[in-house]
């Protein structure tokens, strides 16, 4: 509560700077004189500058030595006025930053069970306080921390306090806070309460997987935890949870894999699964009467509790979360973990804004909150305590649940520093770690050169992005409904498609690329994002009957799979996924976002076809090259009339001929027997039908794939 009346407002704005607001109302805004004090002396305030803004005068004064942070300051005024001093903008300043920075790994809370510690970083606050309450108790104690270097607050207390919660009290700007700890590593249901755990007890072997040489060696699967098993018809018992996405050998009606089972049967090297953090928009404990993608962070160490069997227990969430990754890693496949370190759910009730008011957000030239998340907030990744929040959650999430790579929400919102800090951090641990996000350009405080974007990725290396040229020139625009991409019969799209099938890598225009690597473009022409491939041919080629749309869906989901690059389908796409014309469903009822394993069963032979596509991805390593020198000397362009592509691999003597008009073209092709991997009909290895070279008719809207006898 605040504990005086202000006669007018004084902020630390920097660390020898103090902005003072009087109301016009207050002595017409006029004052010649500002004393600052404490407990134990005063001392005056140099006036550098007046002016009115609005309904008050604002004054800057200078102090003649830096305060003390953690002690409580007054501001008095020739008319017997007074305020406290909060903290203003000092804290977003550079040497603010520096004099705070705090570089231990020991954040949150310690535990032993003969005593556990508590660590807060708190620097603005004036006094500090731990919450306990045991297990089972209405009563909860309350145990003063203390204040140390670099704005750490800490106590230690004996005793085995398992399952106890816990929580701290900050006082800051006069003010009394309840805060749950940032670093909180376990819950009650819908993260009301911070608990204590003692982690050893869930503590699991890492599976050892085999070698993944390159990041374009991988094939992504993008799916989400409720909508893998909730259909009735996935053969699954735990449907929607931890627990189901981990179960084997399950079947649809007609005895078809479906599930993880199905998964690594179709060839797929890492399952990316859509937020599993805490979030908001689902109460756990009713968690079918809600429907959320998870994109509301609220706890960034703590598994969501929704997808767990007992939201209530702490440890359930935990056990079971592992449980499903070792599942995974059992069935030789990979996790990629969506995490969302751009911004909070609502950033008044986020621990951050609670702890250091004002600190981890950007804000603009005027002070408000910057918003080019367009949620509300975004996350200040540049400033030391924040980048270090995120590299201290990634190396947890690494560690402690042996997750295998990172897709950063919005990572344009993040800095360069950052994100290249989260390489080194995740090659320390594991160099096969694959980071990919999205590299859009948005609007956020931060000087150009910074963002983590995709006009910056010579900058990060390592880091892959999600390739929008990609989609919009392979598919058409996303946001554009009716607009055809070279796969749906667009050939204006010819060249460009190009570029993109050898990776954007500048293929004919040598450091004129979107990329500098084949392994920092994530090929994908549908997401769980924006509307399905299905849903858009429905509404652009609405004329077109359905074996036409099967072949153009198939025609752009083989492109993404044979293109230089990192290939990234979304689930459900091999077996035309719609979500019945919604483009943005991330609250609509399973009914929309469930995966419809009936639709698996339906269009079978698609599946098939994919999975013959991901078979000649893995075994032809032309169409997983390295690095652009192999592309451009490996790679010729065959010289057929538009909208007709063919492109020959001269090591391994393959041709990929794309035809997406709704007519058959003659082409020519070199002499020799060629074995026919692929065709508009079917896909795979087998080496068995053979064509001779010379001239050849391609089918129409057909992906071909040849090898030389």
């Amino acid at each position: 509560m605040i504990a005086t009346e202000r006669n007018f407002l004084a902020y630390l704005d920097e660390m020898k700077i103090i902005t003072i607001l009087l109301p016009l109302s207050y002595h017409h805004g006029s004052s010649s004189l500002f004393i600052i004090s404490n407990d134990f002396k005063d001392a005056p305030l140099k006036i550098i500058d007046k002016r009115q803004i609005e309904n008050k005068m604002k004054y800057v004064c200078q102090l003649e030595e830096e305060l003390s942070f953690g002690k409580q300051y007054w501001i008095h005024d020739e008319h017997g006025g007074k305020t406290d001093l909060q903290i203003g903008a000092v804290i977003r300043t550079e040497i603010f930053d520096k004099k705070f920075y705090y570089d231990g790994t020991d954040l949150g809370v310690t535990f032993d069970e003969r005593q556990s510690q508590f660590k807060l970083w708190a620097p603005t606050a004036t006094a500090l306080k731990l919450k306990l309450r045991p297990p089972n108790s209405q009563f909860s104690e309350i145990v003063k921390m203390k204040r140390e270097d670099s704005g750490i607050w800490s106590v230690t207390v004996n005793g085995n306090l398992e399952y106890y919660q816990y929580s701290f009290l900050v006082h800051v700007n006069l003010e009394w806070r309840e805060v749950i700890d940032p670093y909180v590593k376990a819950l009650t249901a819908n993260g009301e309460h911070g608990i204590i755990v003692n982690l050893k007890k869930t503590k699991r072997p890492k599976v050892k997987l085999p070698l993944i040489e390159s990041p374009v060696d991988a094939i992504i699967y993008e799916t989400h935890i409720r909508d893998f098993t909730i259909h009735s018809s996935s053969g699954v018992t735990h449907k929607g949870l931890y627990l189901g996405a981990s179960e084997l050998d399950t079947k649809d009606k007609d005895g078809g894999l479906t599930g993880l089972s199905y998964v690594k049967d179709l060839g797929i090297t890492h399952i990316e699964f859509l937020p599993f953090h805490d979030f908001a928009g689902v109460n756990e404990l009713d968690p079918n009467a809600d429907y959320n993608w998870g994109y509301n962070p609220l706890h960034f160490n703590t598994p969501e509790g929704s997808y767990s069997t007992d939201p209530s227990n702490p440890y359930v969430r935990i056990i079971e979360l592992k449980e499903l990754i070792d599942q995974i890693h059992r069935a030789g496949l990979r996790v990629i973990m969506d995490v969302v370190y751009n911004h909070v759910y609502i950033r008044e009730n986020s621990s951050f804004e609670k702890v250091v008011p004002g600190y981890y957000f950007r804000h603009n030239e005027i002070g408000l909150p910057s918003n080019g998340t367009g949620v509300g907030n975004d996350i200040a990744s540049e400033r030391r305590m924040v980048r270090k929040f995120i590299l201290d959650s990634i190396q947890y999430w690494m560690e402690e649940y042996h997750i295998d790579g990172f897709r950063f929400d919005l990572m344009g919102i993040l800095d360069v520093e950052t994100m290249n800090l989260v390489r080194t951090v995740c090659d320390s641990i594991n160099k096969e770690t694959i980071i990919i996000g999205e590299g859009w350009n948005l609007n956020t405080p931060l000087p150009q050169d910074q963002k983590a974007i995709i006009a910056n990725q010579a900058k990060m290396p390592q880091i892959g992005q999600f390739n929008d040229k990609f989609r919009d020139t392979i598919k058409g625009s996303t946001f554009n409904l009716f607009d055809k991409g070279y796969a749906l019969g667009n050939e204006h799209f010819l060249e460009g498609a190009i570029e993109l099938i050898t990776g954007s890598i500048g293929f004919n225009k040598k450091n004129n690329g979107l990329f500098n690597n084949p392994s920092q473009s994530v090929n994908y022409v549908e997401c769980h994002d924006n509307h399905t491939m299905w849903d858009k041919l429905l509404a652009c080629h609405k004329e077109t009957d359905e074996t036409a749309r099967m072949k153009y869906h198939r025609l752009a989901s083989g492109l993404v799979l044979l293109a230089q690059g990192i290939p990234f389908l979304h689930s459900g796409q091999e077996f035309f996924r719609t979500k019945h014309g919604e483009g943005n469903s991330y609250r609509s009822p399973d009914t929309v976002n469930q995966l419809d394993w009936e639709r698996k069963c339906i269009y079978k032979e698609n599946v098939e076809y994919i999975k013959g596509l991901i078979q000649i991805r893995k075994s032809y390593p032309c169409f997983r090259m390295r690095n652009p020198d192999d592309i451009r000397s490996g790679i010729q362009i065959l010289p057929f009339l538009a909208p007709v592509l063919g492109l020959l691999y001269e090591k391994n003597q393959v041709i990929m001929i794309i035809n997406p008009s709704s007519r058959d073209h003659l082409v020519t092709i070199p002499d020799g027997e060629w074995f026919m991997l692929a065709n508009h009909e079917f896909s795979g290895i087998s080496l068995n039908k053979i064509l001779q070279g010379g001239e050849i008719t391609v089918g129409p809207i057909s992906l071909n794939v040849f090898l030389k006898k």
